[in-house]
């Protein structure tokens, strides 16, 4: 059978550097810097005290407040970047056919802080089993996709991904299926994390997996450069609307750009560590590509995973190096997470949204905090050092992998 071609018709944002989409563009194009210390709790007793947390967040300004209580924080960041997306793809909900309209959402964790707060309680009180009647609903990740779908009235496909930090790239490439397949028209996806909680710093401090670098947070999260210390944990979400092409053409819809291919693998080496060799990195992007139809000298722009950890960063860029050649040196690359910290299961969807936004606007976010290269990385590698960078941008690859060895690869189309 043919494929339907798959468009993306709508955006949301809600980052560490922007609360909208062109807030978040903004901060991208600028090289700004979400990290700071952390407001959120007292963290002066953790190895890691600072995090890219949203900024000036006041849930009622979107969700009502009786509604809010009854969903935990990466819920709430969840609805309103749909909510972004909804309204930006012009979509009419009055006439359009919700029977085929889908949700498929992304998180590495869900609830964990809900989860949190209910286990301190208890432990607090006096034995007596008291948990919050809605301790269960907001604490599952699938809660955000259901709670999208509520809201809308989209009874097509709904549920959530979860593959740590390649959830949404996972979630967006289920959707992309579903449409080209002919199974649905449209579809919210995304992701959402909030995971800047006591139990998420102090785990992956026992990790040892973050930046702690105290003293200048800003700083902190540094892809590529040869001291980096590790991630900078990150929270938000982000969402697009994907539609069917000729779907979206009979609706005179604004098309941002299409999706062409998405590719999966596994590392099936470590539960944290990357592949020494990248491999996995290397099959992902081989099954993208080959998706997608195209050749690796097509590609313009890669949108790396990028963490700022020892070990990850070396390893994606052997894997870019064995499959484009010297095409590797011709492309330009960067990590948006040196600006927006690390989101977690979110990260594929704040990441998709940036290399849309590329697309759109023919610009390479920087990597920023990039001071001194790492000795390991050739230095012919363009990795838009600390100042975005105008140029031809046709096609986009961005990469997510998480821990488990999980690989997502997406590739955009400029249209």
């Amino acid at each position: 059978m043919a494929f339907k071609r798959v468009v993306v018709t709508g955006l949301g944002a809600l980052t560490p550097i922007g609360n909208t989409v062109e807030e978040f563009w903004q901060g991208l194009s600028t090289g700004k810097s979400g990290a700071a210390t952390i407001t959120r709790f007292d963290a002066s007793k953790f190895r890691t005290q600072f995090a890219c947390e949203v900024k000036d967040f006041d849930v009622t300004k979107y969700i009502p407040r009786q509604d809010a209580r009854k969903m935990d924080l990466f819920t709430q960041f969840a609805m309103i970047v749909a909510d972004e997306a909804v309204k930006d793809s012009g979509i009419d909900l009055e006439s359009i056919n919700k029977n085929k309209v889908g949700v498929i959402w992304g998180s590495g964790i869900g609830g964990l802080k809900t989860f949190e707060e209910e286990v301190i309680n208890f432990s607090n009180g006096d034995g007596t089993p008291k948990f919050n009647p809605f301790f269960i609903p907001k604490m599952i990740a699938d809660s955000a996709s259901g709670q999208i779908s509520i809201k809308y009235g989209f009874r097509g496909p709904n549920y959530i991904t979860v593959s740590a930090c390649a959830s949404t790239n996972n979630a967006i490439i289920d959707a992309f299926n579903y449409i080209r397949l002919g199974r649905i028209n449209l579809c919210v996806s995304g992701g959402s994390e909030a995971a800047v909680t006591q139990a998420g710093i102090g785990g992956f401090n026992g990790l040892r997996a973050m930046s702690e670098r105290n003293d200048d947070p800003s700083t902190g999260s540094r892809p590529y450069d040869k001291d980096r210390d590790g991630f900078v944990l990150g929270d938000g979400g982000a969402a697009l609307i994907l539609e069917e092409y000729e779907h979206a053409v009979a609706r005179g819809a604004k098309i941002y750009c299409e999706i062409i291919g998405g590719g999966f693998s596994s590392d099936a080496y470590h539960i944290t560590a990357p592949h020494p060799e990248g491999e996995g990195a290397y099959l992902s992007m081989v099954d993208a590509l080959d998706d997608a139809g195209i050749k690796p000298e097509e590609i313009d722009y890669i949108n790396t995973h990028g963490t700022s950890t020892p070990l990850g960063d070396p390893q994606e860029i052997k894997a870019i190096e064995r499959l484009f050649g010297d095409h590797a040196y011709k492309m330009s690359i960067s990590s948006t997470k040196s600006m927006t910290g690390h989101l977690l299961g979110a990260a594929g969807a704040v990441e998709s949204v940036a290399a849309i936004l590329a697309i759109q606007h023919q610009v390479v976010p920087p990597t920023i905090n990039l001071f001194n290269i790492d000795e390991s990385i050739d230095p012919r590698i363009d990795l838009t050092p600390n100042v975005a960078k105008a140029r031809k941008i046709d096609v986009v690859l961005s990469n997510c992998f998480g821990f488990g060895g999980h690989n997502a690869t997406l590739i955009f189309k400029k249209i």
